[in-house]
C-alpha cells in the first residue's frame, strides 16, 4: 500500500510557519516538570535532569510514599506541574499530591463524576494538563466521557461540555450508542484542542475508531479523520463498500496514544486493526486506514502522509505505543524523524515531514491463509534496519531446555502451523510469535537527544486457533445465559469458563463461591482492568447471563426459539469464525514454552540502525538459573541527562537503574508492589525525584495500591 504524500513545500513552509506562529516551541526533554504523558509531547520519556546520576543513584531512598486506598492495577504515568502531582487511582479517581512530600491535596469528588468512577472499571495511564492564563485544567476520561477539572482544586469545570465532561461517542455516529467506548490513555494537546485516543471492542460489534479532537475550553467537537473511510475519501476503496456503515466492522482506532510537532502542527497517530480482529473475511481488502502512522494537520485533521505498517491484519498487531518524535543524522545531516516501535519486534523510522522511509522498507512475501473466505495479504512491510529487538522465529531448538514436559512442548509446535511473525490462525492452531501483546508494550520506547532508542521487549509466544462459530440455529438450541456467555464471554473465559489465569483471564467456574451477583453485574455492565464492559446487552440478557454463571438458570429456559440478541449481538455472528481463546504458549508450570531470555532491554542506535546494547530484564529466582531468565515487562523506561535509565515492569517487583551508555545495572529496590507502569523523574526545591505507580495485579502479581518516589538522602 503505498503511502500519500503532501508536497514538501507546502508541509515545510506553509504548515510550519501557520503553526509556528500559534504555538510555543516545545523543547527536549521535560526540565524540572514531567508536565505531559511520557515527559512531553515527543513521547521519548527523557529528562534534562542529572542531579541523580550514574555515580550516585546507587544511593537512593524512599522519600514518600502515598496510598490510594484504591488497590489494582495502575498504569499510570504520572504527570508533575509545579511542584504538584497529578495521578490516577485504580479505578480512574484522579488526585493531586504535593510532589515533594506525597501529601494529599485533592481527590476528584463531584457526586456525578464519583457515581461513574463506581460503575467504570477500566484502566488509566494518565491525565493531561492544560493552562491559559490563569485558567489550569486537567482533563482525564472516565467510562465514555471526558472530563475537565479545575488543576488546583479538582472542581468541574462547569462551562465544559455538559457541567464538564463530553462524550468520546460525539463524533463516531449513530452507531455507537450502544457500543463501548472508553480512553486508557492520556490525550494530546494542540493550541486549545485535545486529541484523543479511545478504546473499543475488538469484535465485530466495534464502535468506528475516527480520531477526535475536542476544544479544551468549551468540550465541542473540533474535527473527526474517519479512520475508516467515507464515499469519495482516499481509502475507501481499501475496503468491501459500506463498510463505514459499520453494521460488522470497526475499529481501527487508536488506543495507545499519540505524538505531537507543535512546531509544525503535525500529529503523529499510530492507528489498531480493524475488528474484529483475527478474520477479515467480510473486510477483503488493505484496510486503511487501520495499522497506519498517520501524519495529520493538528489544527484541522486533514491527512499529510500516512504509512501502512500491517496490510488487511488478522492478527492484532496493532502498534503498542505512541510514536518517538527524534532527531536523528543520516547521510551528514540532521533529519527530523519519526520512529514507531511493534508488537513483532520492529522499529519504522520515516522524515517526520515527508513521511519517507529512512531505512528502507521491504515488501516481504508472507504465508497465505488456509481459513475459507479469508485472503491474507501477499506480502508485509519489513524495515531493513534495525533488526528486530524481540526474536521473530521459533524452531524445535528453541523450546525452553528448563521445560519438564519440553518433548510435549516439541510436539505442539511441530502440530501447530507457524510460518514466522505473520502467520495466519489456522483451526488446527497457530504459534503467535512474538505474541499478542509484543515484542514492545503499552510502556513504549525512551529516546535520547543523540538518538538512541531504549525499549523493553517481550518474548513470549501464544498458541491460538480460529474456530467456526455455532449457528444462529445452534445458538437457538441454548439457554439464554448460555447464548449470552457463548456470544460475549467464552473467546476469554473458553467454553468450559475454565479461562487461562497464566494469559490473564480467570476461570469463572463456581464464581457464585467468591463473588456475589451485584460485583459481577459491575463488571460486565462497565468492565474492570483491561476487561471492557459490554453496554449492548439488555437488563434482560444480565440477568440471564448471571443465573447461567451461578448455576441457577430455570430448565424450562433452555429451548427458547430465538436467539434473543441486541442488534450488537447480532452483528457478531456475522462473522462465522472465533479464536479459541487468549492463550499463551507455557509449559506445564506455567512458564514460556520458548527458551530463555524471556525479556529483553534494548539500546538501539537510530542513526545507524545498530545495536548499542542489550541486557536481560526480569528474573523468575524461583528456578534457580546461573543467569536471570528474563520476564514480561509492562511499562516503559525513563532516561535522563544523568546518564541513567529507570525502569520497572516485572512481577518480581523490582526497580532498577541502568548506565544509559553501558546497560550495566547500577541499582535496584524491591517495591509495595509490582509497578506496570513508566514511572516519571521532576525536580522541586532543588531535589530530584523518581517516581511510580505501583498497583501490582498483572501477571498474577500481588494488589498494591499507592505511588512511590525516590531521591537522594
Amino acid at each position: 500500500m503505498k503511502r500519500f504524500l503532501l508536497p514538501l513545500l507546502f508541509l515545510s513552509a506553509t504548515l510550519f510557519i501557520a503553526a509556528t506562529l500559534t504555538n510555543k516551541f516545545d523543547p527536549p526533554g521535560s526540565g524540572n516538570d514531567w508536565p505531559e504523558y511520557l515527559g512531553g509531547p515527543d513521547r521519548n520519556h527523557y529528562s534534562t535532569l542529572t542531579q541523580i546520576d550514574t555515580t550516585n543513584v546507587s544511593k537512593l531512598k524512599l522519600a514518600w510514599e502515598y496510598h490510594t486506598l484504591d488497590s489494582g492495577q495502575i498504569q499510570c504515568n504520572p504527570i508533575i506541574k509545579n511542584g504538584v502531582l497529578f495521578g490516577m487511582t485504580a479505578t480512574t479517581q484522579p488526585f493531586a499530591l504535593n510532589a515533594a512530600t506525597g501529601e494529599h491535596i485533592w481527590t476528584r469528588k463531584d457526586t456525578t463524576t464519583v457515581r461513574a468512577m463506581a460503575r467504570s472499571g477500566s484502566t488509566s495511564r494518565g491525565v493531561t494538563y492544560w493552562e491559559k492564563g490563569d485558567d489550569k485544567r486537567i482533563l482525564f476520561t472516565n467510562g465514555p466521557w471526558l472530563y475537565a477539572i479545575e488543576a488546583a482544586t479538582g472542581k468541574p469545570v462547569n462551562s465544559f461540555g455538559d457541567q464538564g465532561r463530553t462524550s468520546l461517542k460525539a463524533g463516531l455516529g449513530p452507531t455507537a450508542k450502544d457500543k463501548s467506548v472508553i480512553s486508557n490513555t492520556p490525550g494530546t494537546v494542540y493550541g486549545d484542542l485535545i486529541i484523543m485516543p479511545m478504546r473499543l471492542s475488538e469484535g465485530a460489534d466495534a464502535a468506528l475508531g475516527h480520531i477526535q479532537a475536542f476544544n479544551i475550553q468549551t468540550g465541542k467537537l473540533a474535527w473527526v479523520f474517519h479512520t475508516i473511510p467515507q464515499p469519495g475519501e482516499f481509502g475507501y476503496e481499501t475496503w468491501p463498500k459500506d463498510t463505514y456503515k459499520n453494521t460488522d466492522v470497526g475499529a481501527a482506532n487508536n488506543w495507545s496514544g499519540m505524538a505531537v510537532d507543535r512546531q509544525r502542527g503535525i500529529l503523529y497517530v499510530p492507528t489498531g486493526s480493524a475488528a474484529f480482529d483475527f478474520y477479515g473475511g467480510n473486510r477483503l481488502g488493505a484496510n486503511l486506514f487501520a495499522n497506519c502512522l498517520l501524519a495529520l494537520d493538528a489544527k484541522t485533521g486533514k491527512r499529510l502522509w500516512h504509512f501502512q505498517l500491517v496490510h488487511h491484519d488478522i492478527l492484532d498487531r496493532d502498534a503498542p505505543a505512541p510514536p518517538n518524535l527524534v532527531t536523528v543524522t543520516h547521510n551528514g545531516k540532521k533529519v527530523d524523524a519519526v520512529a514507531q516501535v511493534s508488537k513483532q519486534g520492529y522499529v519504522f523510522l520515516f522524515d517526520r515531514v515527508t513521511g519517507k522511509p529512512l531505512f528502507p522498507i521491504k515488501e516481504t512475501p508472507m504465508p497465505a491463509s488456509d481459513v475459507e473466505g479469508e485472503k491474507a495479504w501477499p506480502t508485509q512491510p519489513i524495515p531493513t534496519k534495525p533488526a528486530p529487538y524481540a526474536r521473530n522465529i521459533l524452531t524445535e531448538v528453541d523450546i525452553n531446555p528448563l521445560a519438564e514436559n519440553r518433548a510435549e512442548l516439541q510436539e505442539t509446535l511441530r502440530k501447530s502451523r507457524y510460518q514466522g511473525a505473520f502467520t495466519p490462525l489456522s483451526k488446527g492452531g497457530t504459534i503467535i510469535y512474538p505474541g499478542l501483546d509484543g515484542g514492545a508494550e503499552y510502556g513504549g520506547a525512551a529516546v535520547d537527544p543523540d538518538g538512541i532508542m531504549y525499549v523493553n521487549s517481550n518474548e513470549m509466544a501464544w498458541l491460538i486457533s480460529l474456530n467456526k462459530k455455532m449457528s444462529k440455529d445452534q445458538l437457538a438450541q441454548l439457554s439464554p445465559g448460555q447464548r449470552v456467555y457463548t456470544t460475549t464471554c467464552a473467546q476469554c473465559h473458553g467454553a468450559e469458563r475454565k479461562g487461562n489465569p497464566a494469559s490473564g483471564f480467570p476461570s469463572l467456574v463456581d464464581i457464585g463461591k467468591r463473588r456475589d451477583r451485584a460485583f459481577v453485574n459491575n463488571i460486565v455492565s462497565n468492565g474492570k482492568g483491561m476487561m471492557p464492559a459490554f453496554p449492548s446487552l439488555s437488563a434482560k440478557q444480565k440477568e440471564s447471563l448471571l443465573a447461567f454463571l451461578f448455576g441457577d438458570e430455570r430448565k424450562e429456559q433452555s429451548h427458547d426459539t430465538e436467539p434473543g440478541l441486541s442488534k450488537a449481538e447480532q452483528a457478531k455472528t456475522k462473522v462465522p469464525y472465533q479464536i479459541s481463546g487468549y492463550s499463551k504458549f507455557l509449559d506445564k508450570n506455567g512458564y514460556p514454552a520458548v527458551s530463555p531470555p524471556w525479556g529483553t532491554l534494548n539500546a538501539i542506535n537510530l542513526n545507524t540502525g545498530e545495536y548499542v546494547w542489550k541486557t536481560v530484564l526480569g528474573n523468575y529466582p524461583e528456578l534457580k538459573t546461573k543467569e536471570p531468565t528474563g520476564s514480561e515487562s509492562y511499562g516503559g523506561p525513563v532516561i535522563t541527562a544523568g546518564g541513567v535509565l529507570f525502569i520497572a515492569g516485572t512481577k518480581d517487583g523490582l526497580f532498577k537503574a541502568y548506565s544509559r551508555k553501558t546497560g550495566k545495572l547500577l541499582w535496584q529496590t524491591k517495591l509495595p508492589a509490582a509497578a506496570f507502569a513508566t514511572p516519571s523523574t521532576y525536580e522541586v526545591n532543588g531535589k530530584q525525584y523518581v517516581v511510580l505507580a505501583c498497583g501490582g495485579t498483572k501477571l498474577g502479581a500481588a494488589k498494591g495500591d499507592s505511588y512511590v518516589a525516590f531521591a537522594l538522602p
